[in-house]
C-alpha cells in the first residue's frame, strides 16, 4: 500500500468510510482499505509485541535447568515454549499488513526496534520466576484482554488465544509465589525481595503516562487501543494489591493507599527517568538480551536454510507432478 498524505488527510471518501466503520465498532480485515498511518501504527505496535514475546523467553529460559523440581521444570519449559509461539503468532498477524517478517526480525537484531522494557531486568533467584509469572504476565493479561477487542481483526483474534495461555502463566507464577511466601523465613524473604525488584518495572510495562504518550491519542481514536496507559495501570494495581495481601507480602511503595471514594489503590510516583534509560538501551540487561538473540539467530541459520531448501524441493516436485 503506497502512502498518500492527501488520502490520509481526509480528502478521499475512503477515509470517511474507514472512520465510520471504526466508529461503528466494525473489525478491519487485511483486505480492507485502511489509511497508511493506521497500517504503520499497527505494524509498530504488533511487531513490538512480537519482539517482547521472543525476548521474554530469555530471562526465564535461564532458569529451566535450575528449577527446584521436575514439575517446575516442565511447567517452565511449557511457558517458555508458549511465549515463543506467541511471538510467531503475532509476527504472522503483522505479515497480513504487508510487511516481511525477516524485516521485523532484522530491526530487533540491529537494535532499532523496541520491545517491552520489563525484559531488560535480571532474574536473580528462583522467586523471580514466580513473580514474573504473577506480576509481568498479570500486567500483560490486563493489557491483552483489552487488545482482544482491538479494531484490527487478526490482532484481536490472536489475543483471544494468547490470553488463555497467559492466564495459565499467571496462575503458575502465583502458585510459586504463594508456596514461597508460606515457606521458610529465607524463602519468604527471597520472594519479598523479588516483589521489591519487579513491582515498579511491572507498572512501567504499560508505557509512559497519558500526558507523555505520543501514540495513544491516535490509537484510541482508531480503537486499536480501548483504554489509556494510565487506566490499564490503575486496573492492574487494583487487581494485584489484594493478591499481594493474600499471600502476606508487601509492595515497595510507602505512598500506597486505598481511596474509598474512587475505589482505587493510589500509588506513588513512577521513576520515568529509569524507564526512559531502559527504553534507550541502557537498562541492566539490554545488551545481554540482544546479544543472546543475535547469537540464537546466527546459530539457527542452518535450520532456515534447510527449511527453505525443503520448501523449494517440495514445490519443484509438485510442479513436475502437475
Amino acid at each position: 500500500m503506497t502512502p498518500n498524505p492527501a488520502l490520509d488527510a481526509g480528502e478521499d471518501p475512503r477515509v470517511a468510510a474507514f472512520e465510520a466503520r471504526i466508529a461503528a465498532g466494525e473489525s478491519i480485515e487485511p483486505k480492507d482499505w485502511m489509511p497508511e498511518r493506521y497500517r504503520k501504527q499497527l505494524i509498530r505496535m504488533m511487531s513490538q509485541h512480537a519482539h517482547s514475546e521472543v525476548v521474554g523467553m530469555l530471562p526465564e529460559g535461564n532458569w529451566i535447568t535450575r528449577a527446584p523440581s521436575l514439575r517446575r521444570k516442565m511447567s517452565l519449559i511449557a511457558k517458555v515454549q508458549d511465549e515463543g509461539g506467541h511471538g510467531l503468532y503475532i509476527y504472522c498477524g503483522t505479515e497480513t499488513l504487508g510487511v516481511d517478517r525477516q524485516e521485523l526480525v532484522e530491526q530487533l537484531l540491529n537494535g532499532t526496534a523496541k520491545y517491552s522494557s520489563i525484559f531488560n531486568y535480571p532474574t536473580l533467584s528462583w522467586a523471580d520466576m514466580g513473580v514474573i509469572g504473577w506480576l509481568v504476565d498479570g500486567a500483560a493479561i490486563v493489557n491483552q484482554t483489552i487488545l482482544a477487542k482491538t479494531s484490527y481483526g487478526p490482532y484481536a483474534r490472536a489475543m483471544i488465544r494468547i490470553c488463555k495461555e497467559e492466564n495459565f502463566h499467571k496462575r503458575q507464577g502465583y502458585e510459586i509465589v504463594a508456596t514461597l511466601a508460606k515457606g521458610t523465613p529465607a524463602q519468604k524473604a527471597m520472594v519479598q525481595d523479588a516483589v521489591n525488584r519487579w513491582w515498579w518495572p511491572s507498572l512501567m510495562m504499560f508505557g509512559p503516562s497519558d500526558t507523555d504518550s505520543p501514540n495513544s491519542g491516535e490509537l484510541l481514536r482508531w480503537k486499536v487501543k480501548r483504554k489509556t496507559n494510565d487506566e490499564l495501570r490503575q486496573r492492574f494495581v487494583n487487581l494485584t494489591i489484594p493478591q499481594v495481601q493474600a499471600v502476606g507480602l508487601t509492595v515497595p511503595d510507602p505512598d500506597l493507599r486505598y481511596d474509598a471514594a474512587t475505589e482505587n489503590w493510589l500509588f506513588g510516583p513512577i521513576d520515568w527517568a529509569e524507564f526512559n534509560e531502559v527504553i534507550r538501551g541502557n537498562g541492566p540487561c539490554n545488551k545481554e538480551r540482544l546479544a543472546a538473540r543475535r547469537e540464537a539467530h546466527e546459530a539457527g541459520q542452518w535450520v532456515r536454510e534447510a527449511a527453505t531448501a525443503y520448501a523449494a524441493k517440495h514445490e519443484r516436485r509438485s510442479t513436475e507432478a502437475a
